[in-house]
């Protein structure tokens, strides 16, 4: 009996040791698991550059989320980090480039940049060429070619460029050499020239316009006769496009663009509105444009058909300082908003340039013919004349090279505006002073004092 049970528990056991180890060993599991997320090593180059004194390349790495790109770089093979002064990104890179860089829409053209720094190779000092004449291309993370070359002096040059701290960081998996500025691939440079001249976003000629307009029916020869090429700036003046008047709604317009869509104004309006609304401050502005008016739908159509416009925008402060009298005219919200805006693509940089150099500016406006005012003021631009002008307070909330929105403090009113109501207030007071009593005559004066000293003049009521 006791044979048998023994012979029982054995074979238990057996059974069991088979069936374990069929099962998966956990530590090999586990470093299976930790093998497919490796970490990034604190000795690692990577490491080092956020550390290190290229403070100014390492944000732009980190704003350009190229973070994890260069963890898997690393990971594959060494690489070498050609890294900027902080000075060539702070002072040297021109400012309009720079603000071209950090807008979110162009983060592909800041990530080439960028990458177009990394090799995907350590290379070293004994790797460069030694003759002057000779020199190596190699291709760099963002696909790019970088020519490598030496001096008659025997300094370093990747591209056009002087390499000044060589070997400033050296880590196992790669290198980090300083440079004198930035290298800019042809890639980005093009995209930016492009933005600039706005060749990607230029106007076009509208397709599938109404045959007739009442806008543009005086204009409607100057069309037909204009054969002008894609990209040609629109035949009428913004004031002949514009709707017949605030009260009405916007006159008909073509579709963006027509049905090759070079530009969507209905699109962009609504993004700079939603952008008001995130940006917090401007809840009052976006109601005007939305619901108390159809300017939006007016700013879109003028958008489409090829018009640049900047709006002034007041923060909610000012427009809370608006009076009912203000706002309860017929087209009165259209008209202040008419005055807020101006026909020009103009942003911060351009506006406090303009008044730097040539002092007082006076912008056209869709107000016409009232024309606005602006002047350098406390190191900013002041819109407006006197004590209720408007100071520019948020610069470039919105800008994508069609539609540019500045926030400002104030709202502003025509000088002309101000003086007409001045004047109706002087004619009421002097309208009030003719309504006084009748002065007494010279006569009745004498009897009223011969009376008097008599005692007698209470009698008399016209003597009081």
């Amino acid at each position: 009996m006791a044979t048998s049970k023994f012979i029982a528990i054995f074979i238990l056991l057996s059974f069991l040791n088979q069936f374990t180890s069929a099962l998966p060993n956990k530590s090999t599991r586990d470093l299976s698991i930790a093998s497919n997320s490796v970490q990034i090593n604190s000795n690692s180059v990577l490491v080092a550059l956020l550390d290190s004194s290229y403070t100014e390349l390492a944000e732009l790495v980190e704003k350009a989320l190229l973070l994890q790109t260069l963890e898997d770089a690393v990971n594959k093979y060494n690489i070498t980090i050609f890294a900027p002064k902080n000075e060539a990104l702070e002072r040297d890179l021109d400012p309009e480039f720079k603000r071209f860089l950090l807008e979110p829409g162009n983060i592909k053209s800041l990530q080439t940049l960028l990458l177009h720094h990394i090799l995907p190779f350590k290379f070293t000092e004994k790797e460069w060429p030694i003759r002057p004449i000779e020199s190596t291309r190699h291709k760099a993370l963002s696909a790019d070619f970088v020519e490598i070359s030496s001096g008659p002096d025997g300094s370093l040059f990747i591209g056009p460029l002087k390499v000044v701290n060589l070997n400033s960081v050296v880590r196992p998996d790669g290198i980090i050499h300083g440079i004198e500025k930035v290298l800019i691939p042809k890639s980005v440079q093009q995209d930016f020239n492009a933005r600039r001249s706005l060749r990607s976003i230029s106007a076009v000629k509208p397709e599938g316009a109404p045959e007739i307009d009442p806008r543009t029916i005086k204009s409607k020869k100057l069309l037909l006769e204009s054969n002008k090429p894609a990209g040609s700036p629109p035949a009428i003046s913004i004031y002949q496009a514009m709707a017949p008047g605030p009260s009405l709604a916007p006159a008909p317009a073509p579709g963006p663009g027509g049905p090759h869509h070079h530009f969507d104004g209905e699109s962009q309006v609504k993004d700079f509105i939603k952008t008001l609304l995130h940006y917090g401050g401007y809840n009052e502005m976006a109601d005007i444009l939305v619901n108390l008016t159809s300017l939006a739908s007016e700013m879109g159509r003028l958008v489409s058909e090829g018009y640049v416009l900047t709006v002034l925008a007041p923060n909610d402060e000012a427009m809370a300082k608006l009076t009912t009298e203000q706002l309860s005219e017929p087209g009165a919200p259209e008209q202040i908003v008419y005055y807020h805006i101006i026909p020009e693509y103009q942003t911060e940089e351009s506006m406090y340039n303009a008044v730097r150099r040539f002092g007082k500016i006076k912008y056209d406006t869709l107000r016409v013919p009232h024309k606005l005012m602006a002047q350098e003021a406390d190191g900013s631009v002041k819109f407006g004349d006197g004590e209720e002008g408007a100071y520019l307070f948020d610069p470039d909330i919105y800008t994508d090279g069609r539609i540019s929105v500045q926030g400002i403090d104030g709202v502003m009113f025509p000088p002309e505006e101000k003086k007409e109501k001045q004047q109706q207030q002087k004619s009421v007071t002097r309208n009030v002073k003719l309504v006084n009593k009748p002065r007494r005559g010279k006569l009745l004066e004498i009897a009223c004092r011969m009376l008097s000293s008599l005692g007698q003049d209470s009698r008399f009521s016209t003597c009081h």
